[in-house]
């Protein structure tokens, strides 16, 4: 049985920590709530934007002439994983990596591989691969907003109308509730028509001006660089919400841990005393035996 030096140790270690624990809880939800009222706010517009797109395009020539929905064979892929910078959040970057494993091989097992991390831990995972990493956006989540965002956006969107791409991919999570995020694998381009949109594109009649051609070229690249940055909101809340529910786990688990250390403490305790005592009546009566 380990002496009261140690278990005392043990206790002050593991309350030390479960403070530590409650702390980035509490700091966690302060920035969840911030987190979820951009992306709450995003979403609408993105949608609503989205939606427009589509109309606007399936109201005559449809795609053909959107140099983003040009679809090629399928080469040279541009994989986005979004992760966080920090860890301590559960499985939230361990999700995103594995599903980036996962469509590589299941999906694009015979193109050029080159990844575009957003967030520090996915960059310190796949800069150790054998795949061309794009080192220069994986630090967008130091001072997040829709400028920084927009470069990473535009890197990916010109490299596709370069030829350098032949398919953009955006993998991340997508906030559900503080407990739920789930892994999206999304394509990015070429542009594909999103479903479940409002409306049906065919009910909707514009009156376009300028042109048509002029709104096109002007929509596009902005709702694909909202499309991104929504991407990039969603991983980002969906952060703050794991690294929430695994701090109070963390917490609720030191409670328990702490509850079986004082009772052993205890026990050692008395377990001392009881020897003490022991001993004391043993000299006694040697004592008296005298």
């Amino acid at each position: 049985m380990a002496n009261l030096k140690e278990v005392k140790q043990r206790i002050n270690s593991v309350m030390s920590t479960q403070q530590i624990t409650k702390a980035m809880k509490m700091v966690s939800a302060a920035k969840l709530r911030r987190a979820q009222e951009k992306i709450v706010q995003m979403r609408p517009y993105s949608q609503k934007l989205t939606a427009i797109l589509n109309n606007v395009s399936a109201a005559s020539e449809g795609d053909s002439d959107i140099v983003f929905a040009t679809k090629r064979e399928v080469k040279k892929v541009l994989l986005v994983p979004v992760t966080s910078d920090k860890g301590l959040c559960g499985a939230f970057n361990t999700n995103i990596l594995k599903a980036t494993n996962t469509a590589i091989k299941e999906q694009f097992g015979g193109a050029e591989i080159t990844v575009l991390p957003l967030g520090k831990k996915a960059y310190e995972y796949f800069k150790k691969s054998n795949y061309t990493v794009i080192d220069t956006y994986f630090g967008v989540f130091q001072q997040l907003n829709f400028d920084v965002v927009k470069e990473a956006a535009s890197y990916a969107m010109d490299g596709f109308l370069a030829g350098d791409y032949d398919q953009v991919v955006l993998i991340f999570n997508e906030f559900k509730n503080v407990a739920t995020q789930l892994v999206r694998v999304e394509q990015f381009l070429p542009m594909a028509p999103q479903e479940g949109e409002e409306g049906n594109s065919t009910e909707t009649d514009y009156l376009l001006e300028p042109s048509r051609t002029y709104i096109i070229e002007e929509l596009v690249p902005i709702s694909l660089r909202i499309q991104f940055y929504k991407a990039v909101l969603e991983s980002n809340a969906s952060e703050h919400g794991a690294r929430m529910t695994a701090m109070d786990k963390a917490t609720e688990n030191a409670g328990e841990l702490l509850k079986e250390l004082k009772l052993m403490y205890n026990r050692t305790r008395q377990a001392a005393i009881t020897n003490e005592i022991l001993e004391i009546v043993a000299g006694a009566n040697a004592l008296a035996g005298k």
